[in-house]
């Protein structure tokens, strides 16, 4: 509960950033993107490089996850195998050294 308080006001309060940064910049910029120019406004600029931050940032992140998953279920596999050879060795009997 906590966590989805702070989430919402999290997003509230960049809300509110980004309302005040577009109050505060109405100009326009021109961005050279190597293959052409294109005109755009301040604040529609910075929102277009926060989304694709925040893409970048969550495949990165998806990547990592599933590095993690993949790991996990070895580690399980290896893990029966282990219990497995142990309940197998527990079922033989000991014989004495001579």
């Amino acid at each position: 509960m906590l966590k989805r308080i702070g989430a919402v006001l999290l997003i509230l309060i960049i809300l509110a950033a980004m309302l005040v940064f577009t109050r505060l910049n109405p100009g326009l910029i021109e961005i050279d993107l190597a293959f052409g120019t294109v005109e755009s406004s301040i604040p529609l600029a910075f929102t277009v490089a926060f989304a694709a931050g925040w893409l970048f940032g969550l495949l990165c992140t998806a990547a990592f996850v599933t590095k993690l998953l993949n790991e996990r279920r070895r580690l399980r596999r290896e893990l029966r195998s282990s219990e497995t050879e142990l309940s197998s060795l527990r079922h033989i009997p000991l014989s004495d050294a001579d």
